[in-house]
């Protein structure tokens, strides 16, 4: 049962995986400007859902790339045929440049978040086992990455994300609080969403330079999932956030591409905190 469980965890972590990069690609803008509609290439993106499901590289592109050549370095160039003799020699044209071909552009990222995503909804199989509420963290967890890419990308979090992941939080663990077997506290993730979303809306207020109101919404849906499991869970993987984030700071500024003063981008590190909290959670309960 626990590899079939693993297997399953895999295969929806795959699925919903490969709907990460384009999904990325057109959330990652600056809050004024519109959702991206065509590829890096300029193609206007089609396929399911409006264009927003497909897969990481824009089909226009492919099909206008040179099948024989195309990603290939190694593949043969055909030699031009030998000029015939002529009666009078003549200055040699200059020979046309040979086509260049580039592979189709990629949406970002196209194969780490992918990964992380499998990896992460097979470590909550691991540790949730056949629980209740490991339903809401394998509906949680590629909502939580698409968004610490997003974030990674363009230092921002989208509300049409954040907020429906909050509401996503609350009501998948409320219905796993009505099944049998379930190993947490749905009114203790609520106070805890509560709790974490207004340590994070304080640090706003105190500095709103050095804390986005993303953040703040994206604390909302975290606290819940680690209030799930109660307070100490909820205070380790809170804490976590933070600890890696200023070691991922430190590390910057070591290797002087960043001053202390450098904006980074926290939610990735707020997930992987969460991450850490309810896996140890799930382990524990």
């Amino acid at each position: 049962m626990d590899a079939v469980l693993l297997a399953l965890a895999a295969v929806w972590g795959a699925a919903t995986g490969l709907l990460i990069p384009r999904a990325a690609y057109r959330f990652a803008v600056e809050p004024e400007e519109p959702w991206h509609t065509a590829c890096p290439a300029g193609h206007p993106l089609t396929g399911p859902a409006r264009g927003w499901l497909g897969p990481a590289r824009c089909a226009a592109c492919a099909t206008h790339a040179d099948p024989a050549t195309h990603g290939d370095p190694a593949a043969p160039v055909p030699k031009a045929p030998a000029p015939e003799p002529q009666a009078s020699p003549a200055p040699a044209a200059p020979a046309p440049p040979p086509p260049v071909t580039t592979a189709p552009p990629a949406y970002a990222p196209g194969t780490l978040a992918p990964l992380v995503i499998v990896l992460v909804c097979v470590a909550l199989a691991a540790a949730t086992g056949a629980r209740p509420e490991l339903v809401g963290w394998l509906v949680l967890a590629p909502v939580a990455v698409l968004l610490a890419v997003v974030d990674r990308r363009v230092h921002r979090l989208p509300d049409v994300l954040t907020l429906p992941l909050a509401a996503a939080a609350v009501l998948l663990l409320g219905g796993a609080a009505l099944l049998p077997g379930h190993a947490g506290s749905w009114t203790s993730g609520l106070l805890g969403g509560l709790a974490l979303g207004g340590f994070y809306l304080l640090l706003f207020l105190i500095n709103p330079n050095g804390m986005g109101f993303g953040d703040v919404k994206l604390a909302l849906s975290l606290g819940v999932a680690l209030g799930w499991y109660g307070w100490t869970v909820l205070f380790l993987g809170g804490f976590a956030g933070f600890l890696f984030g200023a070691a991922y700071g430190l590390a910057l500024v070591l290797l002087r591409r960043a001053g202390r003063r450098t904006g980074i981008p926290f939610g990735p590190f707020m997930a992987a905190g969460a991450l850490t909290g309810v896996l140890l959670g799930a382990l524990a309960g």
